[in-house]
């Protein structure tokens, strides 16, 4: 009843729809013993799932297992290294999961009700800040019973809870080499996934072939996968156009995907497959900076944002402005920004500010990151700061880092105001509103909010039937409007780029937006 309500909410997003072409058709015929090579300008900021909340999850979704996972095709949670999972009672408070028999990791160490308790524990253990622990907030004690049996009891009703354990940070990792209290730093990787990751170049390349002892759902259809990791999207999509890789993942241009749309002649017959995306962009305010931590600040920054403009001029149709924290398609999206700001107007703004005595021009540092969500982050702050100082109200200097000091800074509570990505980790209301609030925020910057913590999050995850819980996401909209400690910019539309000779571009997207390398082939006749 769980997993059907699940599917009914979240359709939308599993939709992959091919535009250009049937190069990246499925093929029949397609052989299995070859390499497939993929280019991203996502890099992985760990290795460790442990210490992961971010596009690192595209590597381990390849290389590790978790009990449960999305088959292609599917938006709900199926059983992978589990044989079978279910709540055991009607309330959502515990959640069990019997393991398939004989499962081992690439090293040789047998999987067992205990390394999955590790696997879970440790990850609350190390606490990473602004990693998966906050995933794990209603989870109160994992017991085992034999080998084979593990129970996860929760401290309240959350009917997401199987939906959290899909995701990669869930990973299991064999107690030996995965210290109980601490990061794994020695650049390696040990898991039972579809792959192996024979070697690993940080920021430049993994290199994975198929594991042979790999007991899961995962149909591979290559032997091995290059994974080569770009600073920028022009070199990329270079590599693309001259077979040095592939296909491409994360991190292509608006410009890039409009010109090979456009272009297909003259690109060697490159195929684009677009999927509605779930995946947003909004600012973060640190209430502990002097201008930040002012509301009439954050409210004339809100009045003065044109989204309309912004996604006109930067993304060209491969976005859409965004008026709150969860997007288009997802159950309890609405419209909050809008309601309260309406189209932007200096007139307002002034007046925020006058009445909360600040008439001179506000001196403000925006920060972005220059490698996570492609080049075109850079024209975008450009346009913001454009935006906010033709006003004749702001004064803001722009800073830039890539992704790892990026990530390092944020969590340090460094930034007055910072622009993130996120990519949902299950599609679902609650995973656009929990992460940010609460003293674990993913962002880094603690955001404490006793109503949608206490009150309407609780509420919302004793439905089963997710489709129910769009008056408790709207109230929670409502509180972030009005606190403005966050701000939704636009949705995206993810794009996957490959040669005319390369298949399973459509059904290599989970729900999460991470790549199955799995789903890849090379074709064997065109």
């Amino acid at each position: 009843m769980f997993y059907r309500s699940r599917l009914q909410a979240s359709a939308a997003l599993a939709s992959l729809t091919l535009l250009a072409g049937c190069g990246l058709l499925p093929d029949s015929g397609s052989e299995t013993e070859q390499r497939i090579s993929v280019g991203t300008t996502s890099s992985p900021s760990t290795l460790d799932p442990a210490a992961a909340w971010d596009g690192s999850w595209e590597l381990m979704r390849n290389v590790f297992q978790t009990l449960v996972s999305f088959p292609t095709g599917s938006t709900s949670p199926e059983p992978d290294a589990a044989e079978e999972c279910g709540f055991t009672d009607s309330s959502s408070m515990a959640y069990r999961c019997t393991l398939r028999p004989g499962l081992k990791f690439s090293n040789g160490d047998k999987i067992d009700a205990e390394t999955v308790k590790y696997s879970i524990d440790r990850i609350k253990t190390i606490k990473v800040k602004g990693g998966p622990a906050g995933l794990l907030g209603s989870l109160d004690r994992v017991e085992t019973k034999g080998d084979d049996e593990v129970i996860f009891h929760l401290a309240k009703a959350d009917a997401t809870f199987p939906f959290i354990l899909a995701t990669p940070a869930m990973s299991i990792v064999p107690p030996g080499e995965y210290p109980a209290d601490r990061i794994r730093d020695d650049g390696k990787v040990t898991g039972s996934g579809p792959y192996v990751l024979d070697s690993y170049e940080q920021g430049k390349r993994a290199e994975l072939t198929k594991n042979p002892g790999y007991k899961g759902f995962a149909d591979r259809k290559n032997s091995a996968v290059t994974i080569r990791y770009f600073d920028d999207s022009e070199p990329m999509v270079e590599a693309l156009k001259s077979k040095e890789i592939d296909a491409t993942y994360r991190g292509l241009t608006a410009e890039e995907v409009i010109g090979l749309e456009d272009n297909k002649k003259d690109n060697n017959g490159l195929q684009i497959v677009e999927s509605v995306g779930a995946d947003i962009r909004f600012l973060v305010f640190n209430p502990k900076d002097p201008a930040a931590g002012k509301l009439a600040v954050r409210q004339a920054v809100a009045q003065l944002v044109n989204r309309d403009a912004l996604v006109a001029k930067v993304y060209r149709g491969t976005a859409e402005p965004l008026y709150s924290m969860v997007p288009k398609g997802i159950a309890g999206h609405a419209t909050s920004f809008f309601d309260t700001y309406g189209d932007p107007d200096v007139a307002k703004a002034r007046e925020l500010l006058s009445e909360a005595g600040i008439t001179a021009p506000v001196k403000m540092t925006f920060w972005y990151t220059t490698d996570r969500y492609g080049s075109s982050t850079a024209t975008e702050f450009a346009e913001l700061k454009r935006q906010l100082e033709a006003s004749g109200l702001f004064r803001i200097t722009l800073r830039s880092a890539p992704w790892k000091s990026f990530q390092e800074g944020f969590n340090k509570g460094a930034y007055p105001v910072f622009g993130r990505g996120w990519f949902p980790d299950f599609p679902d209301p609650d995973n656009f509103v929990a992460p940010f609030v609460g003293p674990d925020s993913v962002t880094g910057t603690p955001y404490l909010s006793n109503e949608i913590t206490r009150e309407l999050l609780p509420s919302s995850r004793k439905e089963s039937d997710r489709g129910a819980v769009s008056d408790q996401f709207k109230r929670a909209q409502d509180i972030l409007v009005k606190d403005v400690r966050l701000l939704p910019l636009w949705q995206g539309k993810l794009y996957v780029a490959a040669g005319e000779d390369i298949g399973g571009g459509e059904r290599a997207l989970d729900p999460q937006t991470v790549m199955q390398m799995w789903e890849l082939y090379r074709k064997t006749s065109w």
